[in-house]
């Protein structure tokens, strides 16, 4: 039987572990195939051409082998370059950067391609960089980050089929109503804020649904940031809630880091 080949394909690297003293596994996103996992053979080796190139937050091209008929688990890495266009993001965009890894690893399946998820990961890894670059820092990058961010995890959420309606109360269905303001529950769905700070009006969510759902592709997901440039702040700790109770236990690890790091 011939060997089945993937060549060229858009990844980055979310997550490595070790497989063996001079080997690594290593969790890829990759657009066309989703998430897999590959073994890196002897790239722990100092002789090995991969070691400066199999670094987290950087787009690349990777080339592998399907193992047996190509439904395995762990397939074997045969190439690997930068796709160039940035470097690595430094300081709190590169903690940034290891939370949304997070997110993937936590909550994408194998093999289950998400090509407008990786599209748009690969633009907020772009403005990562941007924003974090060293005595070049990129402040219109800066301005954007939270509004993108959030943007990322609606379509994170839609993506998997886990975002709740956003044009209509969840318990009553009843269209929203645009000068009340709402809350997103990760049970209760949208639901009228009551006392709650964190809320949007109906017009906020309203103008998410259009964005989320009219056009597609980069241009799509930049709509969708620009949707959230108003409300980010409010957005942020409900999305999060949300993200937190659909990863389960135990809470995510660099969430709780960035929390630590903010309180010192």
């Amino acid at each position: 039987m011939a060997t089945k080949r993937v060549s060229e394909e858009p990844a980055f690297i979310l997550h490595q572990y070790d497989w063996s003293e001079s080997s690594l596994i290593l969790e890829c996103f990759t657009r066309h195939r989703g998430r897999v996992a590959l073994v890196a053979k002897g790239v722990k080796r100092h002789t090995s051409n991969f070691r400066p190139v199999l670094l987290a937050l950087q787009p690349l091209k990777l080339n592998w082998t399907l193992a047996g008929d190509g439904t395995a688990d762990i397939h074997t890495l045969k190439g690997a370059e930068w796709a160039g266009g940035h470097v690595m993001p430094t300081g709190d965009g590169l903690l940034t950067g290891m939370y949304l890894n997070e997110l993937l690893m936590r909550l994408l399946a194998r093999e289950d391609p998400y090509a407008l998820l990786f599209d748009a990961y690969a633009s907020v890894v772009r403005l990562l960089a941007a924003a974090s670059a060293p005595r070049r820092a990129d402040s219109a990058a800066a301005a954007q980050l939270e509004p993108t961010l959030r943007a990322f995890e609606l379509l994170l959420l839609r993506e998997l089929g886990l975002l709740p309606a956003l044009d209509s109360d969840t318990q009553t269905l009843q269209p929203l109503q645009a000068h009340t303001h709402y809350v997103l529950g990760a049970e209760t769905g949208l639901q009228p804020a009551g006392q709650t700070r964190a809320s949007l009006s109906g017009a906020q969510w309203l103008a998410l649904h259009a964005a989320l759902y009219g056009q597609g592709g980069v241009d799509g997901f930049a709509a969708l940031a620009r949707a959230c440039e108003v409300g980010a702040a409010k957005l942020k700790p409900q999305l999060r809630a949300l993200l937190q109770y659909h990863c389960g236990h135990p809470p995510l690890r660099t969430r709780q880091l960035l929390l630590d790091l903010q309180s010192l």
